[in-house]
């Protein structure tokens, strides 16, 4: 049987076609047949100049489906891009950072010869990351129904006026907050939206989610950690003029009117990362960061550098 990798790259930028090209090539060279998302990647330079076939996006599974990884090319976003492709197949996805930071990407762009001998060896491991669940009504009626690894968003729809949110934690009110919004994350999420929200930083290992309120006019407004067995919800307050608006993961948005209600819960479905290495959350956060650690002593088996510093 044909192997076969899904591979998804930002189809405006000149660096990542380049990259993807090579990638093809190579795994050509291998016997290991490349699928290209239907759409302007596929009908680009990139489908018309390679050896690649069009995924099937009909089939039970998506775009994924039949592919033992789905390759990443670009930042986080595009890495988000890529698990949504692969929802529902059960297969993992691999990063390869060309953006900034690229918190998700397992890879950077120098070490991409590795990373495809990676591949082509199956020598990578899986790591399974909590996502969310969000269903939002209003009066009873679905409004939306989504799925996010990194976050859940509520903000205001428009800069003049705020939103009245309303949290709800296992089937009971906690606060209500006059606010910009609200950032609902998973551990992975907390290095992106929710920390730049002031929110902690919580390692992928710890079972949590967290509950970040953005510029909220309130005493009680700290972030918070609950369980993800924790039935949590906002309500935006009925009777006020703030519209709102959903986003997960900063890519699927749906308007939101007074008296809506949003539910979030921990996804049935993990998503599946592909590792390269065994390196610590502690050497990544040092080097994505690029937090200074000088000083360290610790114990002398322990003194290696950290990931992607000397």
């Amino acid at each position: 049987m044909t192997r076969r990798i899904l591979l998804v790259a930002h189809p405006g930028r000149t660096e990542a076609l380049e990259v993807a090209g090579e990638v093809i090539d190579r795994l050509a060279q291998e016997g290991i047949e490349t699928a290209l998302p239907t759409g302007e990647l596929l009908e680009g330079p990139l489908g018309r100049g390679h050896d690649v076939v069009a995924a099937d996006t009909e089939q039970p599974g998506g775009a994924a489906a039949g592919c033992e990884l789905v390759v990443v090319l670009g930042g986080d976003g595009t890495i988000l891009r890529g698990t949504e492709l692969a929802r529902g197949s059960g297969v993992p996805v691999l990063g390869v950072n060309l953006g900034h930071v690229g918190f998700l990407a397992e890879a950077e762009r120098e070490h991409l010869v590795d990373t495809v001998e990676h591949i082509v060896d199956r020598s990578y491991t899986v790591e399974e990351r909590m996502a969310l669940e969000v269903t939002g009504t209003l009066d009873g009626e679905v409004l939306a129904r989504s799925w996010a690894l990194n976050e859940v968003t509520v903000e205001k729809a428009s800069r003049e006026r705020m939103l009245v949110l309303t949290v709800e934690i296992d089937g009971r009110p906690l606060s209500t907050w006059g606010c910009d919004g609200v950032v609902m994350a998973t551990p992975t999420g907390s290095t992106a939206y929710a920390f730049s929200a002031g929110g902690p930083v919580v390692w992928p290992g710890v079972e949590a989610v967290l509950v970040v309120p953005i510029s909220a006019h309130a005493l009680f407004a700290r972030p918070l950690v609950i369980s993800p067995s924790s039935p949590l919800a906002v309500d935006l307050v009925a009777g006020t003029e703030g519209h709102g608006v959903l986003w997960c993961d900063g890519r699927r948005a749906v308007d939101l009117p007074p008296g809506a209600r949003i539910e979030v819960r921990r996804s049935d479905e993990p998503v599946r990362l592909a590792r390269l290495t065994s390196s610590s959350f502690t050497d990544r956060l040092v080097a994505k960061f690029d937090l200074r650690v000088e000083g360290w002593r610790g114990r002398r088996e322990d003194r290696g550098a950290p990931e992607g510093r000397s």
